[in-house]
């Protein structure tokens, strides 16, 4: 058995951090879900729970969870922020490496790739989505 020590503003964040770990690696997958991962959530929770913090987990179909006011109390907000940052990240490297015709990158071209991912983050920090097009015919 292991033991850590923890303040409870430290207990708190690794509960936000066990919580955005398990959203990522668990959110989409359905039925197929990491349960390794889920029942270390549910341990953090139910500790919460015995720590004074009940108002942050409750119990669902037996198990331990995080609460309906822990999930709405701005920490979903903070992965959403995460996901709109990385979305934009992902598609300017996308599309810049599409304008280079998929070539393997390496020193000749790489501040090429840079310069037009520069660019792409720059038009979406400006105007979001509101320029990308496609084309009806190709639909």
């Amino acid at each position: 058995m292991m033991k850590l020590e923890l303040t409870t503003k430290q207990f708190r964040r690794l509960l936000d951090m066990a919580y955005i770990g398990n959203w990522i690696l668990n959110s989409t997958r359905g039925d197929d879900r990491f349960r390794d991962y889920d029942e270390v959530e549910s341990l953090l929770f139910a500790k919460a729970r015995e720590e004074g913090m009940p108002t942050l987990a409750e119990d669902w179909q037996g198990e331990v969870v995080p609460s309906r006011a822990f999930a709405e109390g701005g920490i979903h907000e903070a992965i959403m922020e995460y996901e709109n940052n990385v979305f934009f990240d992902i598609l300017a490297e996308d599309l810049a490496r599409r304008d280079m015709d998929d070539a393997p990158i390496d020193e000749s071209n790489y501040d090429e790739l840079t310069s037009r991912i520069d660019a792409y983050i720059a038009e979406f920090e400006q105007h979001g989505t509101d320029n990308i097009l496609v084309d009806s015919d190709q639909l």
